[in-house]
């Protein structure tokens, strides 16, 4: 998992979120979203490499459609190739070793997916008016 800052400028990672049920795993999700004042959900959308949906896909979207039911928070998708891959990546040119690797790279993917969302919005630093506070 990850979250956003308030502006939708950055992404930071969140512990993964080990799943249990959908009933419990939607009852987290909504208590951390409320506690986060989180209005929007974006979830990885599973495709296949030439960019068609795949049997994941539509449990995806499934999943999606019960928990904007039970939190009533706006779902949308975004296409996840490739993010664990470059996480994987990230995280070997960073010299961890490969237990650790293993154990960052869910919560890595997840800020990787968010921050190519947020990146398409324009919302980073030096566009639309943000300045950064380190210049």
């Amino acid at each position: 998992m990850a979250l956003s800052d308030p502006m939708g400028i950055t992404a930071q990672g969140l512990p993964t979120l080990q799943r249990t049920t959908i009933r419990a795993d939607v009852a987290e999700l909504d208590r951390i979203a409320t506690e986060q004042n989180v209005t929007l959900i974006l979830l990885g959308l599973p495709l296949h490499m030439d960019g068609n949906e795949s049997r994941q896909s539509k449990y995806t979207r499934e999943f999606a459609e019960y928990l904007t039911g039970r939190t009533g928070r706006e779902v949308k998708f975004w296409d996840e190739r490739m993010t664990s891959i470059e996480a994987g990546r990230v995280l070997k040119e960073s010299g961890i070793s490969i237990a650790k690797r293993a154990k960052a790279v869910d919560k890595l993917s997840a800020q990787i997916l968010l921050e190519s969302y947020l990146g398409s919005l324009g919302n980073t630093w030096g566009d639309d008016g943000y300045e950064s506070p380190l210049e």
